[in-house]
């Protein structure tokens, strides 16, 4: 059991020098040289970064590190040190990769060059007098995904977003208004922060589909490619449809007892789980077995116990 323990501590440490490794990669390599600010810390200071030639790292850690004090005074100790952790080594890894690779695209259209050519849509990049050819949906999807898989891992270790998300939190407790609305509204405005500082309307359309893709790709590394179903069948002939999810598809399941709402007959209804082909085969068998069953299909983000996801260990 301690062994085991100790396995997965060192595969979630991993995960988080891992997607910290990433992040910083995203960041400084595909979308600070196109003065891109997809929410956060990190975007606000390339925005910076831009108007005032400064490190991306050291603009972040000016704002990481009250935030965290600050979050910390006024929510209570809610950030572990696998967060602490995460917002050093982003830190570490932004800075390296600065110093030694500096704001250069790795995606772009075309040859670096010395001075823009008349009639060409071209991005300086900072602080190296160069000028290039952008292409910027295939840079936008490329650092989404970086984005994703990069915070995805984080999430997976069991490490936590700081940073802007600090301040959400903290306009949370005062306020009624959700947390996941003022998270799309402290990171909007540092989006938009891209228009009013460069002022083209491109920036943020692009900032925003980083973001986008991200979401989806964070989702697919925490919860895994695999789609469940959760069906509710209410059926008469319970013991046909229950043997067969249990010998046909080999599908455990619970089974309820309830009395309709209209007529107060007694009535028993299935609860099972099951991935997409199943569901398929469940719903083409169902009206040889029971024509008049009703069935309800909904969607099931994460399933955790015997037959499907184990369950976390802390």
């Amino acid at each position: 059991m301690k062994n085991e323990k100790l396995k997965q501590q060192i595969l979630a440490y991993a995960l988080l020098v891992l997607g910290s490794a990433l992040f910083a990669i995203g960041d400084v390599m595909f979308v600070n040289p196109y003065l891109m600010a997809p929410g956060g810390t990190y975007g606000l200071s390339n925005v910076f970064n831009t108007l005032w030639p400064w490190k991306i790292s050291l603009y972040a850690i000016c704002m990481d590190v009250p935030l965290l004090i600050i979050g910390t005074l006024i929510l209570g100790p809610k950030f572990g040190f696998k967060t602490i952790l995460s917002t050093a080594l982003i830190f570490l890894f932004t800075f390296i990769l600065e110093s030694v690779w500096g704001y250069n695209p790795v995606i772009f259209d075309g040859k670096i060059m010395e001075a823009p050519i008349e009639g060409l849509s071209m991005v300086q990049i900072p602080h190296d007098g160069g000028f290039f050819v952008p292409d910027y949906f295939l840079n936008t999807v490329v650092a989404g995904l970086i984005y994703g898989v990069a915070i995805g891992l984080i999430f997976r270790s069991g490490a936590t977003s700081g940073g802007s998300d600090i301040i959400s939190m903290i306009l949370h407790k005062y306020t009624k208004i959700s947390l996941g609305t003022l998270v799309m509204i402290v990171d909007g405005c540092i989006t938009l922060s891209t228009l009013v500082a460069f002022g083209d309307i491109r920036l943020p359309i692009y900032s925003i589909i980083i973001i986008v893709i991200e979401g989806k790709v964070i989702d697919l590394v925490v919860d895994g490619v695999k789609s469940y179903k959760t069906a509710f069948i209410v059926t008469d002939k319970i013991d046909e449809v229950r043997d067969y999810i249990i010998k046909d598809l080999s599908r455990g399941g619970t089974v309820f007892a309830g009395s309709g709402l209209y007529q107060g007959a007694e009535r028993k209804m299935i609860y099972v789980t099951l991935n997409r082909t199943d569901l398929v085969k469940l719903k083409s068998n169902l009206r040889f077995l029971d024509p008049n069953a009703f069935v309800n299909v909904i969607e099931s983000s994460e399933i955790m116990g015997n037959g499907f996801k184990a369950l976390p260990t802390e």
